[in-house]
């Protein structure tokens, strides 16, 4: 069982990598996508520069955040190899990649295992409801396809982030059962690292028109989530999407106790800059709690991942011990 210093809230020291905003979903809250054809993939070449210049800074974590392909376009297959050279180009020039980029195949994600320190995949919600709505356009979004990659996760022992997109039409039945569903296969694989409650939070691009999910309810709903969760699951929440710091405080109080990746800019909502180290500590600090760095991938999970992976979370478990020294 993880054990967390209940003073303790985590964070990782991120920066995130988009292969292509291109996206053959067409989700009615997103603020990310483009359509096919309309992004420029990102070059190796152009990552490399990035990752240059990343290693003169505090960061570990790269998020290898991509839009979809289909399945079924000729596009596929390339761009399932960018996504594996972005991650093995970061991973050989020291930092630590863990891939959200959709729905994947049982081989894909068996080949990225080798890549990647932890993956990750939103359930967002289970209902079916959501299909007629917001999901009327998008493939991937069906929820046994989604329920499947957290057990082809667990199948293949790796350390995994799943989560709930919070105010996009669903009801408070659909949050418990959507979170008992990844307790149940988080009891036969143990492979749930995190959850993510993410409130929704409208921005610049979308078409869904519906205001923000109430911060005010959000510590109730993590409360709730905390019992129907195992113990040993983190509860992530976005803190630049609780706007209030009084609420933000609240959030951790009621349970949260990860803040995720920290990097420049939030990808998938940017129309709400992250709240950076400095400014997270000076609101969590005089309330009693300690920020620290932590790796994308758990300690716990060390042994699930290879030789050469675990090498590299060695070197990069010293780095940001040193970033937690004050």
């Amino acid at each position: 069982m993880l054990v967390i210093d209940s003073s303790i809230v985590t964070y990782s020291p991120a920066y995130t990598i988009v292969p292509t905003y291109e996206c053959f979903n067409r989700c009615t809250y997103c603020n990310f996508r483009t359509d096919p054809g309309q992004s420029p993939w990102l070059t190796l070449a152009a990552a490399e520069d990035i990752y240059k210049r990343l290693q003169n800074e505090q960061v570990c974590e790269i998020l290898i955040l991509s839009g979809e392909v289909s399945p079924r376009s000729p596009k596929r297959a390339a761009w399932f190899q960018r996504i594996y050279d972005l991650c093995e180009l970061a991973l050989g020039m020291g930092f630590l990649p863990h891939t959200n980029a959709g729905l994947l195949s049982f081989a894909e994600m068996q080949q990225l295992k080798n890549v990647n320190v932890s993956m990750g995949l939103m359930l967002e919600q289970l209902t079916p409801a959501l299909l007629k709505t917001v999901h009327r356009h998008a493939p991937s979004k069906l929820p046994e396809l989604r329920l499947q990659q957290l057990e082809w996760a667990g199948e293949l022992q790796i350390p995994f982030t799943t989560g709930l997109l919070l105010g996009i039409g669903e009801t408070s039945d659909d949050w418990w059962e959507t979170l008992a569903a990844i307790t149940q296969i988080h009891q036969r694989y143990r492979h749930i690292q995190e959850v993510i409650l993410q409130p929704h939070s409208p921005g610049n691009q979308q078409t869904f028109d519906a205001p923000s999910f109430d911060p005010h309810q959000l510590p109730a709903v993590i409360t709730k989530a905390r019992q129907i969760l195992p113990s040993d699951i983190t509860i992530q929440i976005p803190p630049n999407l609780v706007k209030d710091e009084q609420w933000l405080l609240a959030c951790i109080e009621a349970g949260a106790r990860d803040l995720g990746g920290i990097s420049p800019k939030d990808e998938v909502n940017p129309d709400y800059p992250h709240l950076q180290q400095k400014e997270l500590r000076e609101i969590l600090q005089p309330a009693g709690w300690e920020l620290v760095p932590r790796l994308p991938v758990y300690s716990q999970f060390d042994r699930w991942l290879s030789g050469e992976l675990q090498g590299a979370v060695n070197r990069c478990r010293k780095f940001v011990n040193l970033l937690a020294i004050p």
